[in-house]
């Protein structure tokens, strides 16, 4: 019977030293408690657990009505003190096998915790890292258009100016025909004078020769 608690107890410590340290081992060992965990596996844990617990109970009770016995001194024999020495290290074992046990399920469902949420961190990651891309890709095209768009505006500012000039030599061209065209008037109303003048004297010749 010790054989096999002790046996028990260096599996379980076995078990836990390498949940405990990222080896080839651990994942073979979160592999069979995940496959212990499912079906019928719940069950038979249970019911080994409860016997053992069964056990452990039933030989704490022995110790505690053999440690009564002791307390007599005409009842102390080297038989009984034997047999509390023995059933004291069942239930000492026992017991150190419920808390491994309970501490290998613990420390497995902690390592499934911390590997859904390094898988979620991960997740999150990339999710950050995609939507940071996508964002460098909208700038990107958003400054490629800020660049077209610049030298649309630079283009037809120039287009402006040179529009501007032109309208201004127009602007001078159009002040210098008006000028000239004013000039011509003025030439004419001269000359249209001129003419009158010219036949007022011409009647006035055209009357001294008839007389």
């Amino acid at each position: 019977m010790i054989h096999l608690l002790f046996a028990t107890i260096m599996a379980e410590i076995l078990v836990i030293v390498l949940l405990l340290f990222r080896t080839p081992f651990r994942k073979l060992i979160i592999m069979g408690l995940d496959h212990m965990k499912r079906g019928k596996g719940p069950v038979i844990v249970t019911t080994v657990a409860g016997t053992i617990l069964v056990l452990f109970a039933s030989t704490v009770s022995t110790v505690v009505t053999l440690r009564r016995r002791d307390e007599d001194p005409a009842a102390i024999n080297p038989t009984d003190q034997l047999l509390f020495v023995r059933t004291l290290l069942d239930a000492s074992l026992l017991g150190f096998i419920l808390f491994l046990g309970l501490l290998m399920d613990r420390l497995h469902n902690y390592i499934r915790e911390l590997r859904l949420l390094r898988k979620t961190i991960e997740a999150a990651k990339k999710q950050k890292r995609s939507f940071d891309d996508a964002k460098n890709e909208k700038l990107k095209a958003a400054e490629k258009e800020i660049n077209s768009l610049k030298s649309k505006i630079s283009s037809l500012e120039t287009e402006c100016v040179a529009k501007k000039e032109e309208a201004k030599t127009s602007q001078s061209k159009a002040d210098a025909l008006k000028k000239q065209s004013e000039g011509l008037l003025l030439e004419y109303d001269r000359l249209l004078e001129d003419n009158q003048n010219i036949r007022s004297q011409l009647e006035e010749l055209n009357s001294d020769w008839q007389e």
